[in-house]
């Protein structure tokens, strides 16, 4: 299982790569584990200010189709734009090309809730 210790994690398996007051989400390695085969990735948030634990978007896999959740409060600015052609880079890549969506965080303080590396995979 690869949990990664540059990046924080939130119980709902998704990640959060810090860069000054942007960040990068995806999902961990082991929840497109559970997930299996995904097939497709619908986010329609573009441009949009959510709130932490608001859903982004779903996730499709072979299996079923799953909520994506806002670890912090943020701006979607970017949506990934290979998850289109080749949503199998989750399955693939989950913490480099297979990330989701890149925010603009708007209270940076949202950041000292995520787990590390450590506390998740207790919870896993």
């Amino acid at each position: 299982m690869n949990v990664p210790v540059d990046l924080l994690y939130t119980k709902d398996h998704e990640w959060l790569r810090v860069e000054g007051d942007m960040g990068y989400v995806g999902v961990t390695d082991f929840a497109q584990g559970e997930l299996g085969d995904i097939v497709f990735i619908e986010i329609e948030t573009l441009g949009e200010t959510l709130n932490k634990e608001d859903v982004f978007g779903t996730i499709e896999a072979v299996k079923t189709v799953s909520d994506m959740f806002m670890p912090v409060s943020g701006e979607i600015l970017e949506v990934n734009p290979a998850l289109e052609e080749s949503p199998d880079v989750v399955n693939k890549d989950p913490y480099g090309k297979g990330w989701m969506v890149k925010i603009k965080i708007s209270d940076p303080s949202q950041v000292n809730d995520l787990l590390t590396s450590e506390k998740y995979k207790a919870i896993i």
